[in-house]
Protein backbone atom coordinates (compact mmCIF):
# COMPACT_ATOMS: atom_id res chain seq x y z
CA UNK A 1 0.00 0.00 0.00
CA UNK A 2 0.71 3.63 -0.34
CA UNK A 3 0.60 7.23 0.13
CA UNK A 4 -0.58 9.61 -1.92
CA UNK A 5 -0.56 14.04 -1.45
CA UNK A 6 -3.83 15.21 -1.92
CA UNK A 7 -4.21 19.40 -2.72
CA UNK A 8 -7.61 20.42 -2.04
CA UNK A 9 -8.33 23.74 -3.94
CA UNK A 10 -4.76 25.63 -3.69
CA UNK A 11 -6.25 28.16 -6.13
CA UNK A 12 -5.74 31.77 -7.20
CA UNK A 13 -9.12 32.94 -5.88
CA UNK A 14 -7.82 32.24 -2.54
CA UNK A 15 -4.57 33.76 -2.68
CA UNK A 16 -4.20 38.50 -2.33
CA UNK A 17 -6.36 39.87 -4.87
CA UNK A 18 -8.10 36.92 -5.12
CA UNK A 19 -12.29 36.58 -4.79
CA UNK A 20 -11.85 35.12 -1.52
CA UNK A 21 -8.63 35.88 -0.01
CA UNK A 22 -7.79 33.35 2.80
CA UNK A 23 -5.13 34.36 5.94
CA UNK A 24 -2.26 32.33 5.65
CA UNK A 25 -2.35 31.12 2.15
CA UNK A 26 1.10 32.34 0.61
CA UNK A 27 2.68 30.34 3.82
CA UNK A 28 0.45 27.27 3.03
CA UNK A 29 1.07 26.68 -0.43
CA UNK A 30 4.79 27.51 0.35
CA UNK A 31 4.86 24.45 2.68
CA UNK A 32 2.63 22.53 -0.19
CA UNK A 33 5.21 23.22 -2.65
CA UNK A 34 8.06 21.34 -0.43
CA UNK A 35 5.92 18.36 0.16
CA UNK A 36 4.94 18.24 -3.91
CA UNK A 37 8.50 18.29 -4.32
CA UNK A 38 9.40 15.58 -2.35
CA UNK A 39 6.72 13.67 -3.17
CA UNK A 40 7.77 14.36 -6.73
CA UNK A 41 11.60 13.21 -6.00
CA UNK A 42 10.30 9.76 -4.19
CA UNK A 43 8.16 9.13 -7.17
CA UNK A 44 4.85 8.96 -4.88
CA UNK A 45 1.43 10.29 -5.94
CA UNK A 46 0.00 13.91 -6.30
CA UNK A 47 -3.32 14.02 -6.71
CA UNK A 48 -4.76 18.00 -7.09
CA UNK A 49 -8.51 18.53 -6.41
CA UNK A 50 -9.99 21.68 -7.92
CA UNK A 51 -13.16 23.57 -7.14
CA UNK A 52 -15.22 24.90 -9.86
CA UNK A 53 -18.53 26.33 -9.02
CA UNK A 54 -21.64 25.06 -10.33
CA UNK A 55 -23.99 27.20 -8.95
CA UNK A 56 -25.45 30.05 -10.71
CA UNK A 57 -24.70 33.14 -7.99
CA UNK A 58 -21.30 32.02 -6.77
CA UNK A 59 -18.74 34.42 -6.12
CA UNK A 60 -15.66 32.58 -6.59
CA UNK A 61 -14.02 29.73 -8.29
CA UNK A 62 -16.45 30.55 -11.56
CA UNK A 63 -15.75 28.71 -14.73
CA UNK A 64 -13.45 30.15 -17.15
CA UNK A 65 -11.88 32.64 -14.88
CA UNK A 66 -8.26 32.70 -13.30
CA UNK A 67 -9.52 32.53 -9.77
CA UNK A 68 -10.57 29.05 -10.57
CA UNK A 69 -7.26 28.20 -11.74
CA UNK A 70 -4.49 26.15 -9.44
CA UNK A 71 -2.22 29.14 -8.20
CA UNK A 72 0.80 28.39 -10.13
CA UNK A 73 3.53 27.76 -6.70
CA UNK A 74 1.79 23.97 -6.62
CA UNK A 75 0.67 23.91 -10.63
CA UNK A 76 0.35 20.41 -11.40
CA UNK A 77 3.00 18.02 -13.84
CA UNK A 78 1.08 16.83 -16.76
CA UNK A 79 1.28 13.01 -15.76
CA UNK A 80 -0.44 14.37 -11.99
CA UNK A 81 -4.50 13.85 -11.72
CA UNK A 82 -6.49 17.00 -11.58
CA UNK A 83 -9.69 15.88 -9.96
CA UNK A 84 -12.68 18.46 -10.73
CA UNK A 85 -15.13 18.97 -8.02
CA UNK A 86 -18.17 20.81 -7.40
CA UNK A 87 -18.77 20.26 -3.44
CA UNK A 88 -16.86 20.54 -0.45
CA UNK A 89 -16.10 16.63 -0.05
CA UNK A 90 -13.65 16.02 -2.80
CA UNK A 91 -14.87 12.15 -2.77
CA UNK A 92 -18.82 13.37 -3.64
CA UNK A 93 -19.42 13.06 -7.41
CA UNK A 94 -16.00 12.70 -8.56
CA UNK A 95 -13.11 9.73 -9.27
CA UNK A 96 -11.06 10.33 -6.48
CA UNK A 97 -11.98 7.47 -4.42
CA UNK A 98 -11.95 5.05 -7.80
CA UNK A 99 -8.31 6.20 -8.43
CA UNK A 100 -6.72 6.19 -4.98
CA UNK A 101 -8.28 2.61 -4.61
CA UNK A 102 -7.09 1.34 -8.20
CA UNK A 103 -3.42 2.80 -7.04
CA UNK A 104 -3.23 0.79 -3.81
CA UNK A 105 -3.39 3.97 -1.76
CA UNK A 106 -4.55 3.31 1.57
CA UNK A 107 -2.89 6.55 3.16
CA UNK A 108 -3.24 10.17 2.59
CA UNK A 109 -0.85 13.60 3.15
CA UNK A 110 -3.53 16.04 3.13
CA UNK A 111 -2.57 20.11 2.26
CA UNK A 112 -5.17 22.42 0.95
CA UNK A 113 -7.70 25.39 1.62
CA UNK A 114 -10.33 25.58 3.58
CA UNK A 115 -9.32 24.18 6.62
CA UNK A 116 -13.06 24.97 7.88
CA UNK A 117 -14.62 23.48 4.70
CA UNK A 118 -13.13 21.51 1.93
CA UNK A 119 -10.22 19.92 3.94
CA UNK A 120 -12.64 18.93 6.51
CA UNK A 121 -14.99 17.59 4.40
CA UNK A 122 -12.74 15.51 2.49
CA UNK A 123 -10.79 14.03 5.21
CA UNK A 124 -13.78 12.96 7.23
CA UNK A 125 -15.33 11.13 4.08
CA UNK A 126 -12.08 9.58 3.96
CA UNK A 127 -12.04 8.42 7.11
CA UNK A 128 -15.53 7.05 6.37
CA UNK A 129 -14.37 5.02 3.86
CA UNK A 130 -11.41 3.73 5.35
CA UNK A 131 -8.29 5.94 4.74
CA UNK A 132 -5.43 6.60 7.38
CA UNK A 133 -5.13 10.86 7.26
CA UNK A 134 -2.25 12.95 7.93
CA UNK A 135 -3.70 16.72 8.16
CA UNK A 136 -0.44 19.44 7.19
CA UNK A 137 -1.42 21.48 9.53
CA UNK A 138 0.73 24.86 8.21
CA UNK A 139 0.04 23.34 4.40
CA UNK A 140 -3.66 24.58 4.81
CA UNK A 141 -5.23 27.81 5.12
CA UNK A 142 -8.19 29.44 6.23
CA UNK A 143 -10.54 32.86 6.98
CA UNK A 144 -12.16 34.25 9.81
CA UNK A 145 -15.74 33.68 10.26
CA UNK A 146 -18.50 34.85 12.01
CA UNK A 147 -21.05 33.57 13.94
CA UNK A 148 -24.05 34.97 16.22
CA UNK A 149 -22.24 38.41 16.10
CA UNK A 150 -18.95 36.98 17.58
CA UNK A 151 -15.78 37.41 14.72
CA UNK A 152 -13.53 34.13 15.13
CA UNK A 153 -10.19 34.94 13.96
CA UNK A 154 -8.62 32.81 11.09
CA UNK A 155 -6.01 31.19 13.10
CA UNK A 156 -9.07 30.21 15.70
CA UNK A 157 -10.97 28.66 12.94
CA UNK A 158 -8.29 26.55 11.75
CA UNK A 159 -6.95 25.58 15.28
CA UNK A 160 -10.22 24.25 16.23
CA UNK A 161 -10.52 22.16 12.83
CA UNK A 162 -7.44 20.88 13.35
CA UNK A 163 -8.21 20.13 16.62
CA UNK A 164 -11.36 18.17 15.77
CA UNK A 165 -9.60 16.53 13.07
CA UNK A 166 -6.87 15.22 15.23
CA UNK A 167 -9.29 14.02 17.67
CA UNK A 168 -10.59 10.89 15.48
CA UNK A 169 -10.22 11.53 11.79
CA UNK A 170 -6.46 12.16 11.13
CA UNK A 171 -3.11 12.38 12.49
CA UNK A 172 -2.40 16.26 12.30
CA UNK A 173 1.26 17.01 12.06
CA UNK A 174 3.41 20.27 10.60
CA UNK A 175 5.21 20.00 7.17
CA UNK A 176 8.51 19.36 8.91
CA UNK A 177 7.67 16.77 10.61
CA UNK A 178 6.72 14.84 7.62
CA UNK A 179 9.63 15.84 5.37
CA UNK A 180 11.65 14.46 8.04
CA UNK A 181 9.88 10.98 8.15
CA UNK A 182 10.04 10.82 4.58
CA UNK A 183 13.91 11.42 4.90
CA UNK A 184 14.18 8.73 7.33
CA UNK A 185 12.11 5.96 5.38
CA UNK A 186 14.08 6.85 1.74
Amino acid sequence: MSTALILIDIQNDYFPGGRMELAGSIEAATATARLIAAFRKSSWPVIHIRHIAAQPMATFFIPGTAGADIHQSVAPLPDEPVIVKHFPNSFRETTLLEQLRTSGVDTLLVCGMMSHMCVDATVRAAFDVGFSCIVVHDACATRELTFNGVVVPANHVHASYMAALGAVYAQVKCMDEILENMTATT
